[in-house]
């Protein structure tokens, strides 16, 4: 599956606010959205006013960029979600938080969602004490996740965990800092997803 591989901060820039794609820099002055807050390339500064069909665009884009998906990944997302009952854009949400990397990177135990996809990849986790090494892997409630035992005695999963004493945790999710363990309350309501994305911009788009 293709990979975006280039410089992070330019999707930021292009979509105008934070994604917090590389973690601690994210909240520095060296991020690049408080230091260049317009687009990329060589008319960002001098963009017209953008079209209905544009801002349903930039709206689905800030979402995958968000959660890091690929298009395939998110179109699949979305006929999933309209195929639900509820509200389109919320079950489409819903779904992208429920995905392992996510609620790890929720957990504190990733400083940004590709690392903690990069972690889930190497086998760093349980879920309900099984290993699992998907990062798109869909939770439910009642699930629980949990560092491997052999891989709590990593540094580098040391530094996360103690760096994630200073980091919330959404209602939906109950951490167990002790047992290295995190339990999914319950998929989490609109209120409690953080994501700032207008999902109805991102139904009309699809919805086309």
């Amino acid at each position: 599956m293709a990979r975006y591989t280039g410089a992070v901060c330019k999707l930021c820039r292009r979509e105008g606010q934070k994604l917090f794609l590389k973690g601690d820099r994210c909240y520095t002055g060296k991020c690049a959205i408080d230091r260049r807050s317009y687009a990329p390339g060589q008319h960002g500064q001098g963009r017209k006013k953008p079209s209905e069909y544009n801002i349903q665009l930039r709206a689905k884009q800030l979402a995958r960029r968000y959660y890091g998906l690929s298009e395939s990944q998110f179109h699949k997302y979305f006929t999933i979600a309209e195929r639900k009952q509820g509200v389109t854009g919320e079950n489409l949400l819903r779904l992208c938080e429920s995905r392992l990397d996510n609620v790890v990177y929720l957990l504190g135990w990733g400083a940004s969602r590709a690392e903690s996809r990069q972690l889930v990849t190497h086998g760093h986790f349980l879920v309900n004490g099984k290993k699992v090494d998907i990062p798109s892997c869909l939770l439910r409630a009642g699930d629980v996740v949990s560092i491997k035992e052999k891989s709590r005695d990593s540094e580098k999963i040391k530094r996360l965990v103690e760096a994630s004493a200073s980091r919330p945790v959404p209602a939906w999710l109950d951490l167990n800092r002790d047992a290295y363990e995190g339990k999914i309350l319950s998929l989490p309501e609109r209120e409690q997803i953080a994501a700032p994305v207008e999902e109805h911009l991102i139904v009309e788009f699809y919805s086309k």
